[in-house]
C-alpha cells in the first residue's frame, strides 16, 4: 500500500504514527502513576492489629523495658571494662618502674633504701587492689547484662509467641486486600480494554485514526503489561488460570476469526470478477500485489510471468490490456502507465 501512496502522504503518515506513540506514552505514564497509586486505597496492615488486643500492650511495654535494661546494663558493661583496663595499664607501669627500681637496689646494695622499697611495695599491692576491684565491677556488670539479656529473650518470646498465633489471620487479611486492590485495578483496565476493542472495529481508519491507535496501544499496555505485575499469586495456580483463559478466549477468537475469513474467501471467490473488484479498494489491492500474492485469495502467484493474466487459484483478472494503446497493465491500476489512458470501471479493458 506506501507505494500507491504520494511522497508528502507517506510523511504525513509517518509523522502522524509518531503522534500515536507520542499519545499512547503520556497515557501509559499517566495510567502507570493510576494503577500504582490504586494501592494506596487500602489502609497498610500491621501484624501487631491482629495480634491478642488484651496481652500485647503488656508484652510490647515489657518488652521495651527489658529491651532499655539491656541497653543500660551493656553501656555499664563497656564502663566497667574501661576502667579495668585502665587499672590494669596503672599496675603494668607501676610494676616495670618497680622492677627497674629494685634491680637498681640490687646493683647499690644500700641498706638505707630499704624505706623505699617498702613503700613502693606497698603501692604496688595497692595498684593490685583496685585492679582486683575493677575486675570484681566487671564481672558484676557481666552477670547483670547477662540477666537483661534473658529477661529480654523471655519478653521477646512471648512477643513472638503473640505474633506466631495472629499470622493466620494476618496473611489471610493480605490476601484479602490484595485481591481487593487488584480488583480495583481491574475494574480500571477492563473498562479501557473494552473501549479499545471498540475502537479497534470501529474508528481504527477514522480521521483521528492516530489518537485512537495511540489509545488501543495504552490500554493493551495497561492490561498486559502494567496489570501483570498485581496479579495475585495463590501458589501460581491464580496465574496459571488466568494464562490458560486467556489463551482459549484468544485462541478461541483467532480459529472463529480464521473460520469466518475462510468462508468469506470461498463466498467471494464464487462471485463473478467484476464484483469482487468491487469488494477491492485500490490500496489494499496494491498492497497485495507489492507482497507477490493474489489480490482476490491472497495465494502467493508468480506476477513476473508474461502470459499470467488470471490468478490459477481462483481465476481474478491480474493484468489486462489498454483500451486506448493496448499495452499490458495491471488490471487493478486506474491509468495505463503506457500511454495515461484512464482505465475503465469495471477494469475490463482489452481481453
Amino acid at each position: 500500500m506506501s507505494k500507491a501512496l504520494r511522497l508528502s502522504e507517506k510523511w504525513f503518515q509517518r509523522g502522524l504514527w509518531l503522534v500515536a506513540f507520542a499519545f499512547a506514552g503520556f497515557l501509559i505514564g499517566l495510567g502507570g502513576q493510576v494503577v500504582d497509586n490504586l494501592g494506596m486505597v487500602e489502609q497498610p496492615l500491621a501484624l501487631e492489629q491482629f495480634m491478642d488486643p488484651q496481652r500485647t500492650p503488656a508484652v510490647r511495654a515489657a518488652l521495651k523495658q527489658e529491651e532499655a535494661h539491656q541497653a543500660a546494663a551493656n553501656a555499664a558493661l563497656e564502663q566497667a571494662r574501661q576502667k579495668h583496663q585502665v587499672a590494669q595499664a596503672n599496675t603494668q607501669s607501676a610494676r616495670e618502674t618497680f622492677d627497674n627500681w629494685l634491680a637498681t637496689r640490687h646493683a647499690t646494695a644500700k641498706p638505707e633504701q630499704d624505706p623505699e622499697l617498702i613503700k613502693r611495695t606497698q603501692q604496688l599491692d595497692g595498684l593490685k587492689v583496685d585492679e582486683r576491684k575493677a575486675l570484681s565491677a566487671v564481672e558484676a556488670q557481666e552477670q547483670a547484662y547477662l540477666d537483661a539479656s534473658q529477661a529480654k529473650d523471655r519478653a521477646q518470646q512471648e512477643w513472638d509467641k503473640l505474633a506466631d498465633a495472629a499470622q493466620g489471620a494476618y496473611q489471610a487479611a493480605l490476601r484479602a486486600q490484595e485481591l481487593r486492590v487488584f480488583g480495583y485495578r481491574l475494574m480500571l483496565t477492563l473498562p479501557l480494554l473494552a473501549a479499545a476493542v471498540w475502537l479497534f472495529r470501529k474508528h481504527r481508519k477514522s480521521q483521528y485514526w492516530p489518537f485512537v491507535w495511540g489509545f488501543i496501544y495504552f490500554a493493551a499496555f495497561a492490561f498486559f503489561v502494567e496489570l501483570v505485575p498485581y496479579l495475585p499469586s495463590y501458589g501460581g495456580y491464580v496465574r496459571y488460570i488466568v494464562g490458560i483463559l486467556l489463551t482459549v478466549l484468544i485462541g478461541r477468537q483467532a480459529i472463529i476469526s480464521l473460520q469466518r475469513y475462510l468462508e468469506r474467501q470461498k463466498a467471494a471467490e464464487a462471485l463473478p470478477d467484476s464484483q469482487r473488484r468491487q469488494t477491492l479498494s485500490y490500496d489494499v489491492a496494491l498492497a497485495r500485489l507489492d507482497k507477490g500474492v493474489c489480490p482476490g485469495c491472497e495465494r502467493p502467484v508468480d506476477l513476473k510471468d508474461p502470459a499470467r493474466d488470471f490468478c490459477p487459484h481462483c481465476g481474478i483478472g491480474l493484468f489486462n490490456r489498454c483500451g486506448a494503446c493496448s499495452a499490458r497493465k495491471s488490471a487493478f491500476s486506474r491509468f495505463c502507465h503506457a500511454c495515461g489512458a484512464q482505465a475503465r470501471a469495471d477494469n475490463s479493458e482489452i481481453a
